[in-house]
């Protein structure tokens, strides 16, 4: 059974999920998960949550947690050495599973910084027994200077398109030495920190054994793991493929390291006591973790310093058909009479935080203006449960009107909110529209940079879709200029069929549009036409409001999907263009600004009134 619950480390509260064995215990070795950092962990999300349903599957406890100030824990001191916090979180974590299951031994479980993390926690501690390791940081410089790569490439990316845009480009440093990574922030004491931290000279973990999964991509860990040994502690080393596909990789493109998994369960079920359990038949993973959630389990937010007593209070909730949705609700100050809620969707297969946290922060900043707002995870996605008959890590799944549906009916009668706002980034704006379009009883949906507005049920992510097309003159006027793009085509490296379609649809696509227009002027009604789709819900009394990147494609795909409806709805359809933004909004000023439009929305109706 996978039971989410809260426990202190320090001051803040941290969120965790406990995997427990459904056989009856047969080990007293426990696992703690030690995750990886900021969008390393928002991808790898769902092959830690195989990782530790494999343990309790053997029957080894598992607690995989948030650390302070990620994911659904509590925030921490944004100036803090996030390093020395997050090991005392790991510690925590051990006393926590310690108190909960009564096991003797622990391993930690740690992945890229996680497993360093792990490492660090026991160098001066009988933290642990035991290590694994995966991928594990060895020097924390060059760990740095992989952040700084990968940021100065995201600002090169968006300095590019915004000044395609004839607009300012975006700033690349942070002015107080911190540093912002793929939309997740490293402190400057944390910086400093890691640039110091080199784990072939920090001494030798007081653990009984370690195993060291190296990536089979880029293998660094080698030379560390032979020194371990010669230095006294047992080290079983071993390189396998899938670190790439775990925690490189968009969420929605993840595959789940079975290798890796494979190689972790067997090293635990040969730690002492261990046993194979016996295969309980008719076990369903989702059944298992159906059932209902303590409502001791909530963490207290305090209030601001301008109202000390608006404390909010968050807690995990199931819901749905034989209650397989996972949400995490924030609930505004109590004695809050304002019925307000609302819904925040899975982008991808990002899980319910959202990458950088944003839906956190948007949950939170509402609650304290009285808001209700539900981030759930979507029927196969995050820690939801997937249908029967279904694949999981499924963006675009059928039933997803459905879900929607469900989590407005529980914020209505758990909450009694009578006005109900769904909000969706990318795929969670498809799915927004959607639910409104079938009838969902909402009053408002706010659309984030959708790049689609229909959706076939056999299509697949990897197929061409019309943002695609739109994009075709843009990126092969490019390519037809790059003599390494013509080697590639004569080298038959290109793929010329995909190439070609491409081409074909860019070049039809203006007489489809004027096509499509002729037909809503004779009131023809097109299938999954957007233009009426719109009026349908506007005409049910739901506001729709976009917001785009500049230079988003989906601007455009608006008005050619929806013709002249844009402009007949007038105030019935806002749009709002935001500057200086990408597809993600990765940087925290533009997230700043996004909330700000975001909350305009949300509130404008409602305060009017």
């Amino acid at each position: 059974m996978n039971q989410p619950l809260y426990f202190p480390s320090d001051n803040p509260q941290l969120f965790a999920w406990l995997h427990r064995p459904a056989i009856e215990q047969t080990s007293d070795l426990g696992v703690v998960v030690c995750k990886p950092f900021g969008y390393e962990a928002i991808c790898a999300h769902r092959s830690l949550r195989a990782f530790a349903e494999a343990a309790a599957a053997a029957g080894v406890p598992a607690l995989r947690f948030d650390y302070a100030g990620s994911g659904d824990s509590a925030d921490s001191d944004t100036q803090a050495d996030q390093i020395e916090q997050w090991c005392g979180d790991i510690a925590s974590a051990v006393d926590e599973l310690r108190r909960r299951t009564g096991v003797r031994r622990v391993c930690l479980l740690g992945f890229r910084l996680g497993a360093m993390l792990a490492t660090l926690t026991t160098l001066h501690a009988n933290v642990a027994d035991f290590l694994i390791l995966v991928a594990p940081v060895v020097k924390g410089r060059r760990y740095v200077g992989e952040m700084r790569t990968t940021t100065l490439a995201a600002a090169l990316k968006l300095n590019a398109a915004v000044a395609g845009n004839g607009t300012p480009g975006a700033r690349t440093a942070t002015t107080d030495g911190s540093m912002e990574v793929s939309a997740h922030r490293l402190s400057a004491a944390t910086i400093a920190h890691l640039s110091r931290l080199d784990l072939a000279s920090a001494g030798v973990p007081q653990v009984s054994r370690i195993l060291i999964i190296d990536r089979d991509d880029l293998p660094t860990a080698r030379s560390w793991a032979d020194s371990l040994g010669e230095r006294g502690l047992p080290t079983d080393y071993a390189v396998l493929p899938g670190f790439v596909k775990m925690m490189l990789t968009p969420a929605q493109f993840t595959s789940i390291p079975q290798e890796m998994i494979g190689l972790a369960r067997e090293w635990l079920l040969r730690r002492g006591s261990l046993q194979q359990p016996a295969v309980q038949q008719g076990e369903d993973s989702a059944a298992q973790g159906a059932s209902a959630i303590p409502q001791t389990t909530f963490l207290v937010l305090a209030g601001t310093d301008q109202s000390p007593e608006a404390a909010l209070t968050e807690r995990p909730v199931r819901f749905g058909n034989e209650a397989t949705l996972f949400g995490i609700v924030t609930e505004p100050r109590q004695g809050e009479n304002r019925r307000r809620a609302v819904i925040l969707v899975n982008a991808g297969a990002d899980y319910h935080v959202a990458t950088g946290r944003m839906h956190v922060s948007l949950a939170r900043g509402w609650a304290r203006r009285g808001c209700v707002v539900l981030r759930m995870d979507l029927a196969g996605l995050g820690d939801s449960g997937t249908r029967p008959g279904r694949p999981d890590n499924e963006v675009f799944p059928p039933a997803a009107i459905d879900d929607i549906r469900a989590a407005t009916s529980f914020v209505r009668e758990r909450y009694r909110a009578g006005d109900v706002t769904v909000i969706g980034l990318c795929s969670g704006a498809y799915h927004a529209l959607q639910a409104a379009a079938n009838a969902v009883p909402l009053n408002r949906i706010l659309m984030v940079n959708p790049e689609t507005f229909s959706w076939r049920e056999d299509a697949a992510l990897e197929d061409i879709h019309p943002v695609e097309v739109l994009e075709t003159g843009r990126v092969y006027g490019k390519r037809l200029r790059s003599w390494e793009s013509w080697k590639k085509l004569l080298a038959g490296k290109a793929d010329v069929r995909r190439i070609s379609k491409r081409l074909l649809l860019r070049f039809t696509l203006p007489l489809a549009v004027k096509s499509h227009e002729i037909l809503r002027t004779l009131k023809i009604r097109l299938p999954n036409d957007l233009g009426w789709k719109l009026q349908q819900i506007a005409a049910r009394g739901i506001q729709t409001t976009m917001v785009f990147s500049r230079g988003e494609p989906g601007i455009e795909l608006l008005r050619i999907q929806a013709g002249s409806a844009v402009d007949r709805l007038g105030d019935r359809l806002r749009v709002h263009i935001i500057e200086d933004a990408d597809h993600m909004f990765s940087r925290s000023s533009s997230r700043a600004e996004l909330q700000e439009v975001l909350s305009a929305e949300l509130f404008r109706r409602s305060e009017v009134a």
